[in-house]
């Protein structure tokens, strides 16, 4: 079983390489600029370039793209070509991307709810998974993965996965076959989002530390196959971090580390299946928390690393 580590958005290392810049509505409004936002697409896309170089350099495969790459590209009122006009860049980023065969993809933010009860939500949503839709397109990402959660709970459970089950229908194929569910820490468990998946033959990111804060009870030894069997086309992808503290209140929030047991706990729950899987470590140190983490499995473990953030069990 091979498994390959990555890391989201931002490299802490190289510092002041952000490819998040942006501007707010309210600041576009009292100077409504095209140019503006065009030369901070132009600066994110530069700076990606150069994390997707440090990435190959560190041997890093596995990596997030931010959401936040094209400053107001979903907004309905700021209309403007955030993609012909920069295939270049884009076709810069794709090639290195393809060249050495690094996994990408995205997660849009909180915002996105595709069971929501509001129709300009529900828009809104739309909207965003046809953006990011397109920025995978355009960096030729294939195939391309949009991870979303199952969103709200208005009127109980059910109704809302029935509320996600409809609007996930009225979305176009290639839109359909992009999204990927992950489980939640306070609603869905990995029970009802594999229900979910499954009927709509899509895959299913665990998300561990989730698990571990919303389970009812259930074991995740007795989901693992089936949750694995949901990917089809790449091979399964799992996200993992651990908590600030053990306090109620700080416990679903993110550590800026990893906890090397708890993560070595969960490789040898899965290492039975014998699957190769991609590991997302959404920690707050970024990268530095990935090489730390090697640096701790090097020292606890006896697992083979391939090269410095890829090992065998």
């Amino acid at each position: 079983m091979i498994v390959r580590l990555g890391y989201v958005s931002l490299s802490k290392t190289l510092e002041n390489i952000t490819p998040s810049k942006t501007i707010t509505y309210t600041n576009y409004l009292k100077q409504p600029d095209i140019k503006k936002i065009e030369n901070l697409i132009k600066q994110n896309l530069n700076n990606l370039s150069k994390i997707i170089d440090y990435n190959i350099k560190n041997d890093i495969h596995f990596y997030r793209i931010t959401s936040n790459l094209i400053p107001l590209g979903t907004h309905k009122d700021v209309q403007f070509d955030y993609i012909n006009k920069f295939q270049k860049e884009y076709n810069q980023i794709s090639s290195k991307i393809k060249k050495h065969h690094m996994r990408v993809d995205f997660h849009p933010d909180q915002y996105t709810v595709l069971n929501s009860t509001k129709k300009e939500v529900i828009e809104n949503t739309f909207q965003i998974l046809k953006h990011h839709y397109n920025l995978s397109k355009a960096l030729k990402i294939n195939p391309p993965v949009i991870i979303v959660h199952v969103g709200s709970n208005t009127f109980g459970k059910k109704n809302s996965l029935t509320r996600f089950i409809n609007n996930f229908n009225k979305l176009p194929n290639n839109i359909k076959k992009a999204i990927v569910v992950e489980n939640d820490d306070k609603i869905f468990n990995i029970e009802d989002v594999l229900d979910l998946t499954t009927k709509l033959k899509i895959p299913f990111v665990l998300d561990y530390h989730h698990h571990i804060c919303n389970n009812d009870g259930l074991n995740i030894d007795d989901y693992l196959e089936k949750i694995f069997n949901t990917w089809t086309l790449i091979r399964p992808k799992i996200h993992f971090s651990s908590p600030k503290s053990k306090l109620k209140k700080e416990f679903r929030t993110h550590h800026e580390y990893i906890n090397v047991d708890e993560f070595i706990t969960l490789i040898e729950k899965i290492k039975k299946y014998n699957i190769d899987v991609d590991i997302m470590l959404e920690a707050k140190g970024k990268d530095e928390a990935l090489f730390r983490l090697v640096r701790q499995l090097k020292y606890k473990t006896n697992y083979h690393f391939i090269d410095e953030t890829s090992f065998e069990v």
